[in-house]
C-alpha cells in the first residue's frame, strides 16, 4: 500500500464516528456539512429538505425524471379557479402509528405558511385549507395559480397530534436561531425512520417496514455523517469507510478517478451562483458612510466587469462550471437567451465606470462568505476580492461556518454575499423572482435580504403567479429577469457542478439536477 493511502487509512480509522464495517444494507452517507434541522418548515436549505424527503413526505413528489406524481395524495381536481381537492391515501401510518389523516394536511399547511415560516416562500398563492372528510382537503389559493403541485413537492405533512403533544405548532426558524421540538425530533410518513441525531457527527435513519410504497431501494440503514473537512472526507471513501458522499471537492477529482472501488458521477446542478449585493442606504462595512456607492449601476457594473469568470471556471471550478450572465438556468422556465451575455472582463473598464461614478479610489466594503456553502465558496470569494482589489475596491472578507454566515445574511449584516438558487421546488422561474427579486412582503422578497427590490419586476412577477397562459406567462417572468439583467441587481457568476462518488458496494443511485440524493431508490450489494 502506498504510503498516502495508509495515511487516509490511519486518518479515517482515528475518527470517532467511524464504527467497524457495515452490512451490505448500511448506507454511509458521508455530507460536507450537517443539516441545519430536522423541522423541515425552519428554513428553505435545498440540502436539509432533501434529507428530510427519507423521513417526511409531501401531498405530491418528484419522480426519477423530475416530473410530478402523487404520495401522499393519489389524485387532485380543480374544483374552482381558486380551489384545488386532494384525495388522500388511504391506510398511510406517521412512524409513531397515528393514522394519516386530513387533519394532519392542514395543520402541515398552515404551520408551512405561518408568517413566522422560513419556508413560507414556498408556498406564497395558499389562502386556506380545510378538511372535507378523513381522506379529502380543499386547498384555496388567493389567486389562479399554475404551479401548486410543484409548490407541494417541499411541503412537508406532520401528524397534527404529534405537534400538538410536542407544542411545537408553531415553526423554527434556523437563520434566527428559534428552535422547538420538532428541531431534534421527528416523525413522519416516509420511507425511513428517525433512530438518532448528534448533531454535527452522526444521524441514524432505518428502513421503514411499514412504508406505504413499494420500496425500489434495498438499503436498510442511513449513517449520515457530516465531514466538514474535504481531505478527511475523501479518507474516508477511498478507506471504505463512506460509502456514497453528494459532495466531491474539485480539486480531488482526478485522484478519485484513478481510486479502486470508487465511481465518479459528475453533472451539473440546476443551481445558479451570483453576488447578492446590499442595496441599502449605507454599507455595512464601508469608508463611505454618508451613501451606498453599490446603489449606482455604474458601481455594479465595475464589479461586474472587474471579474475574470473564465479563471474562475478554469481554475476554481477545474472547467465543471458554466458561465453566465443571468441568474437562472436555461433550462428554467423563464429563461431566454437574451439573459445570458456577460459584459467583457475588463479592469481598464472597470476603473472608468467607478471613476465616473466619483469612486476614482473606490472604496471599502464587507464580503460575507461561507466555509462550508456553494462549490468552493470560500475560493471564489478570495478570487474576487483580489479582482476587485485591482479596481480600488477593498473587499473585508468574513468567513464563517454555513450556520453563521446564514444569520448574517438573514440579517442583512453584508455588503457582497454569494447566493445560490435552483429554483426549487417549482422548477420555475417564478421561484427565484417571488422569493430573492421580489420586494419583502408577507409571502414574497423571504430571501430578499438586501433590499434589492424593484417595483417594475414585483408587478411583472405578481401577474405571472395567476396567469394560466404559458406563454404569456413565461414571458412575463422573461421580462421581469431582464429588468433584474439590465439593472444588475446581482453580479450573475455560473450554474456549479456537482460531483457525486460511491463506492462499489453502491449499484444504482439516481441523480438529478436539483443535487436532491433519494436514496429510496438506490440499491446496495
Amino acid at each position: 500500500m502506498r504510503l498516502a493511502a495508509r495515511l487516509a487509512v490511519l486518518a479515517v480509522a482515528t475518527l470517532p464516528w467511524v464504527a467497524q464495517p457495515a452490512d451490505a444494507a448500511t448506507l454511509r452517507w458521508g455530507g460536507q456539512r450537517d443539516i441545519g434541522s430536522l423541522d423541515p418548515d425552519s428554513f428553505g436549505d435545498t440540502f436539509t429538505l432533501a434529507f428530510l424527503n427519507h423521513v417526511y413526505e409531501g401531498l405530491v413528489r418528484y419522480d426519477g425524471t423530475l416530473k410530478v406524481e402523487p404520495a401522499l395524495a393519489t389524485s387532485w381536481e380543480i374544483v374552482s379557479p381558486t380551489v384545488w381537492r386532494f384525495h388522500l391515501r388511504a391506510g398511510v401510518k406517521f412512524h409513531d402509528g397515528a393514522a394519516f389523516t386530513a387533519d394532519d394536511v392542514v395543520a402541515s399547511l398552515n404551520r408551512a405558511t405561518h408568517e413566522s415560516s422560513p419556508l413560507k416562500g414556498n408556498l406564497s398563492a395558499y389562502k386556506s385549507s380545510r378538511a372535507i372528510d378523513p381522506l379529502t382537503v380543499d386547498i384555496e389559493l388567493n389567486s389562479a395559480y399554475p404551479l401548486l403541485l410543484n409548490d407541494l413537492t417541499n411541503i412537508f405533512i406532520f401528524s397534527k397530534p404529534w405537534l400538538v403533544t410536542n407544542r411545537t405548532e408553531m415553526p423554527t426558524d434556523v437563520g434566527k436561531g428559534i428552535e422547538g421540538y420538532a428541531t431534534g425530533h421527528a416523525n413522519g410518513t416516509g420511507p425511513f425512520i428517525l433512530e438518532s441525531r448528534q448533531p454535527d457527527q452522526k444521524t441514524t435513519m432505518n428502513v421503514n417496514p411499514a412504508w406505504w410504497d413499494k420500496p425500489k431501494h434495498n438499503v436498510s440503514r442511513i449513517e449520515f455523517i457530516p465531514i466538514t473537512s474535504d481531505a478527511t472526507r475523501l479518507a474516508g471513501l477511498m478507506s471504505e469507510q463512506v460509502d456514497f458522499t453528494n459532495a466531491v471537492p474539485l480539486q480531488t477529482v482526478a485522484r478519485l478517478e484513478s481510486a479502486t472501488g470508487v465511481k465518479l458521477l459528475p453533472a451539473r446542478e440546476l443551481r445558479t451562483v451570483f453576488f447578492a449585493l446590499n442595496l441599502n442606504d449605507r454599507l455595512t462595512g464601508s469608508d463611505i458612510t454618508d451613501r451606498n456607492p453599490l446603489k449606482d449601476l455604474r458601481v455594479r457594473q465595475a464589479l461586474d466587469q472587474a471579474i475574470d469568470i473564465e479563471a474562475i471556471r478554469k481554475t476554481l471550478m477545474r472547467g465543471y462550471s458554466r458561465n453566465t450572465g443571468a441568474i437562472v438556468d436555461p433550462t428554467i422556465p423563464g429563461y431566454t437567451p437574451a439573459q445570458e451575455p456577460r459584459a467583457p472582463f475588463s479592469v481598464d473598464a472597470a476603473k472608468k465606470l467607478l471613476a465616473d461614478a466619483g469612486y476614482p479610489n473606490g472604496f471599502s466594503l464587507s464580503l460575507v462568505c461561507a466555509s462550508d456553502g456553494y462549490v468552493n465558496e470560500e475560493q471564489i470569494c478570495q478570487a474576487a476580492a483580489a479582482m476587485w482589489a485591482k479596481i480600488g475596491v477593498k473587499a473585508n472578507m468574513s468567513i464563517g461556518p454555513r450556520a453563521q454566515v446564514t444569520q448574517k445574511r438573514v440579517a442583512g449584516a453584508f455588503d457582497i454575499t454569494p447566493l445560490g438558487w435552483a429554483n426549487e421546488p417549482a422548477i420555475d422561474a417564478y421561484s427565484i423572482l417571488l422569493q430573492v427579486v421580489h420586494s419583502k412582503t408577507a409571502a414574497a422578497g423571504v430571501f430578499n435580504w438586501g433590499n434589492w427590490g424593484d417595483a417594475e419586476i414585483d408587478a411583472l412577477t405578481d401577474a405571472s403567479a395567476g396567469e394560466l397562459d404559458q406563454p404569456k406567462r413565461l414571458a412575463l417572468m422573461a421580462k421581469a429577469l431582464m429588468i433584474a439583467k439590465d439593472k444588475m441587481l446581482f453580479l450573475p457568476l455560473h450554474q456549479q457542478p456537482m460531483i457525486w462518488a460511491m463506492r462499489d458496494a453502491v449499484t444504482d443511485v439516481v441523480q438529478l439536477p436539483d443535487n436532491k440524493p433519494r436514496h429510496w431508490l438506490t440499491r446496495m450489494k
